[in-house]
């Protein structure tokens, strides 16, 4: 699909549609959005293919995990990829048991070593040009350590988007949490408490890392500006949810989301 017919298709499919915000389930419990079994309810949208292609069967389920692997690559090829929940939601809080192991696949950028992400607030699969590398969204970044450095988890990058912290509209593309380093292969939880355009905020061990408000398409970009047409202003109440494919093997055993009263 080309970019225009792409924004063509986002006009009909709108980023933050109300009618698409499964929150249908009762307040206060914990959905399990990873059966433990397959990817039933997940759609993969890889770069140069189209949504429910999963080249290369980048993610699968194994062991009870999903799985984001390369072993059907020759090389990673800017083959960025996303596995998006099916629903959408705005008022909830999801958590994640996450881990990196094994090698990088050939020809992955040096920013992508132990590096996947949470991408919340996102455009829907079939509305992504094929290809558009990354989701209008935000992301909660998710890091892993390289033996000796610090490197913060759970920071913020924000792919055709803006939000709002301590009162100024931040437009850096990335932002460093609170959070400390996690070495090794150890499974990780991150959880992020997430009200609409009021706040999101990352938490790690009880903790909150990072927080902003005001989520936002990016105005500057021809792109972002079909979609705030689309999605009738640039403020962001709602969107999709979907695990990255950066490069780095990386496993998912939970995934797991609590609606939240509005």
């Amino acid at each position: 699909m080309s970019v225009s017919r792409a924004l063509q298709v986002a006009a009909v499919l709108m980023l933050t549609s109300t009618m698409s915000i499964a929150e249908d389930s009762k307040s206060g419990e914990w959905i399990q959005l990873f059966n433990g079994r397959n990817l039933d309810g997940w759609i993969p949208k890889i770069r140069h293919h189209k949504a429910g292609e999963n080249f290369g069967n980048t993610f699968r389920v194994e062991d009870g995990v999903i799985k984001v692997g390369y072993e059907k690559y020759d090389e990673f090829g800017e083959r960025f990829g996303h596995l998006f929940y099916k629903d959408s939601f705005s008022h909830y809080r999801l958590r994640v048991d996450y881990r990196f192991v094994g090698e990088q696949v050939k020809g992955g950028p040096g920013w992508a070593f132990r590096n996947s992400g949470l991408m919340l607030h996102g455009q829907k699969p079939e509305t992504m040009a094929i290809d558009q590398d990354f989701p209008a969204s935000i992301e909660v970044q998710l890091l892993g350590g390289n033996g000796t450095d610090d490197r913060t988890t759970g920071n913020l990058c924000t792919p055709y988007t803006h939000v709002v912290m301590d009162g100024k509209l931040i437009k850096r593309h990335c932002t460093k949490s609170t959070s400390k380093t996690y070495h090794g292969d150890q499974w990780v939880t991150c959880e992020v408490e997430v009200r609409g355009n009021e706040v999101m905020r990352c938490l790690y061990e009880g903790k909150v890392v990072l927080e902003y408000n005001q989520l936002q398409l990016d105005d500057s970009k021809e792109f972002s500006k079909k979609l705030i047409d689309a999605n009738g202003g640039a403020m962001l109440h709602g969107g999709t949810i979907s695990l990255q494919s950066e490069s780095h093997p990386c496993e998912f055993r939970k995934v797991e989301l609590m609606v939240l009263k509005k």
